[in-house]
């Protein structure tokens, strides 16, 4: 992990951390103004516990990186409304108390004051900020080695599952195989019940026709006998 110095000195290492303004509340509550998105030089100088004079320095020798991280001016028109907002926000039992600027105004993102942070040399709150951005990242670092160890591990496991499948194709393909013959014998099978079926219900027919027929002549013999008792 590099020192928390190297923020001071690297463009690049800062813009990897721009995104973390979670940091700030992490070391001290920053207090915003009512839109809950700007606040101003005099809000920013008292997070970090210099004086305004410290921050427009930085501010100046860093305009453009600032800019690029959400710092603006106000003159003007611009500043007239941005006036009238903050003090619709604010309500009229503040109103009077809200500090306007005469003729510019300084805003800052959270953003921004996260990129102060990283510039600011003499303020012990800008250096933790700087110190729990680097230990975040040193854990999401190790927490993704764990990760990586695991997936690895699971990659291993896999690899061993792929060789047992391999190994059990082919055993799948000879049950399938038996498994095919067993249904062809077994239809085979329902075949020839299917034609005994048939040829028992043939011959139940034949055999009723026959218990007719027994019958009919049974009763014919007995007519003749009645016959001959009479003569």
């Amino acid at each position: 992990m590099p020192p928390e110095g190297a923020l001071l000195e690297s463009r690049t290492l800062r813009v990897e951390h721009l995104g973390r303004v979670d940091a700030l509340d992490k070391i001290k509550a920053l207090v915003m103004l009512p839109d809950g998105i700007h606040v101003r030089t005099e809000d920013v100088s008292r997070y970090f516990e210099v004086s305004t004079d410290v921050i427009r320095q930085v501010t100046a020798r860093h305009r453009a990186e600032l800019t690029e991280s959400g710092m603006r001016v106000l003159r003007g028109s611009d500043l007239r409304k941005f006036h009238s907002d903050m003090t619709s926000l604010w309500g009229e039992r503040y109103a009077e108390s809200y500090p306007q600027a005469a003729t510019q105004l300084t805003l800052h993102t959270r953003r921004a004051v996260l990129n102060i942070a990283m510039l600011l040399r003499d303020s012990d709150i800008a250096r933790c900020v700087r110190t729990y951005l680097l230990d975040a990242e040193e854990g999401w670092r190790e927490g993704y080695a764990a990760l990586d160890r695991r997936v690895t591990n699971v990659e291993s496991c896999l690899g061993g599952v792929g060789v047992a499948l391999q190994e059990l194709g082919p055993v799948l393909n000879r049950m399938s195989y038996q498994l095919d013959s067993l249904d062809r014998r077994l239809d085979a099978t329902n075949q020839v019940v299917a034609a005994i079926s048939n040829r028992l219900c043939e011959m139940s027919d034949r055999i009723d026709r026959v218990d007719a027929k027994v019958d009919h002549v049974a009763q014919q013999v007995g007519e003749l006998r009645r016959g001959r008792r009479r003569h």
